[in-house]
C-alpha cells in the first residue's frame, strides 16, 4: 500500500501550497500540457465533413492516445525512481499537481464571502470560474446551489477520484485518470461538434469516476452534521441526476445541508430542466456554501486518514 502513502503526501503538499501562481505563470500546469494535446487531436482528427462513425472512431482514438501518452509516462517516472521511502516521497511531489484540494477550496470560499457580504455582482463573477451556466441570471440562491453542486462534484472528479486511482497504481494511475478527466472536460459534451467525437471520453470518464463518485457521496454522509438526512437523500436521489455518477455527491451533500439543489438552469440562453436533488427542501443561502466547505473539509482529512492507515499501519 505504499501508493496510498504517496496519495497523503500529495494531499498534505497541496493543503499546503496549492498550484503556486508563480509556478504557474512560469510552466504552466499539468493539466494545461494535456489540454494542449487534445486540442491539437480535436483540431486535427475531429473533421466536421467526416460521417458520424468516423468521427466517433477518430474519437476513441483520440483518447486511447491521450490516456497511453499518460499513463505512459507515469509508468516511466516511477520505474526510475528508487524503490525505498524515498519513492514514495516523490511519488506524492509528482502526483501533487494534480490533486485540487486547495484550488476547490479556494474558489468556493471566493464566492461565498462576496455572497455573505451581499455583493451579488462580486459572487456573480466569482461563481462564473467554477460553472458553466449563465451567471447573470442567478440570484443569491443561484449562486450558492451553484457553488455547492460544483463543490461536491469537483470534491469527487478533482481529489477523490485521482487519489484513489493513484492509491492503487501509483503515477500511471493518477496521471491516466487526470487524462481521461481532462478529455472529458474538453470533448464530451453533447453538441453538435462532440456527440460523436467525444462519446468514448464521455463513457470513459463515466467509468473511471463510478467507485470514487460513490466514496465521496460516503464520506460526506459520514462528515454530515445530519448524517441519516444525508444518507437517506443520496440513497433516493442520487440516480434522478443526469450524471450517472455526480448525483451522489450532490445529493449527499443535499441532505447533508438539508437544502434542494440540481433542478432547471440557464446555460447559454436556454432553459435546462434539471430533476430536483432533496426536492421540498429550501433554497441554499451563502451560509450553507460555509456548511458545505466544513463537510468538505473534514471528508478530505478522513479520507487522508484512511490512506495513512493503509499506508502506515
Amino acid at each position: 500500500m505504499g501508493f496510498a502513502g504517496a496519495m497523503v503526501v500529495a494531499m498534505a503538499v497541496d493543503a499546503l501550497l496549492g498550484w503556486p501562481g508563480a509556478l504557474f505563470a512560469r510552466i504552466g500546469h499539468p493539466v494545461t500540457w494535456l489540454g494542449r494535446l487534445i486540442a491539437a487531436i480535436d483540431t486535427a482528427w475531429n473533421r466536421a465533413s467526416d460521417p458520424p462513425w468516423l468521427r466517433r472512431a477518430a474519437g476513441i482514438a483520440g483518447a486511447l492516445v491521450v490516456i497511453a501518452v499518460s499513463v505512459a509516462l507515469g509508468w516511466m517516472l516511477q520505474s526510475w525512481l528508487p524503490w525505498s521511502w524515498i519513492q514514495l516521497a516523490l511519488v506524492g511531489i509528482l502526483a501533487w499537481p494534480l490533486v485540487a484540494q486547495r484550488s476547490l477550496h479556494d474558489h468556493v470560499a471566493a464566492v461565498a464571502r462576496p455572497l455573505s457580504a451581499g455583493d451579488i455582482a462580486a459572487a456573480r463573477e466569482a461563481v462564473s470560474r467554477i460553472v458553466g451556466r449563465d451567471p447573470a441570471t442567478l440570484d443569491e440562491a443561484g449562486i450558492a446551489r451553484a457553488t455547492i453542486e460544483s463543490l461536491a462534484e469537483n470534491a469527487s472528479d478533482g481529489i477523490v477520484a485521482p487519489v484513489f486511482w493513484g492509491a492503487l497504481f501509483g503515477l500511471p494511475g493518477i496521471f491516466g485518470y487526470k487524462a481521461i478527466n481532462t478529455l472529458d472536460s474538453m470533448i464530451g459534451h453533447r453538441s453538435e461538434r462532440y456527440e460523436a467525437f467525444g462519446w468514448a471520453a464521455a463513457r470513459i470518464d463515466d467509468v473511471a469516476n463510478f467507485i470514487p463518485a460513490r466514496l465521496t457521496g460516503f464520506l460526506f454522509v459520514l462528515l454530515a452534521p445530519r448524517r441519516s438526512e444525508a444518507l437517506s437523500c443520496m440513497t433516493r436521489d442520487a440516480r434522478r441526476h443526469r450524471s450517472p455518477n455526480a448525483g451522489w455527491p450532490e445529493a449527499a451533500m443535499a441532505g447533508a445541508l438539508r437544502v434542494r439543489l440540481s433542478g432547471p438552469r440557464i446555460y447559454h440562453g436556454s432553459i435546462t430542466n434539471e430533476p430536483w436533488l432533496n426536492e421540498g427542501a429550501r433554497d441554499p443561502l451563502a451560509a450553507d456554501i460555509g456548511e458545505g466547505l466544513a463537510v468538505y473539509r473534514r471528508a478530505m482529512l478522513l479520507l487522508a486518514g484512511v490512506l495513512a492507515i493503509l499506508a502506515f499501519a
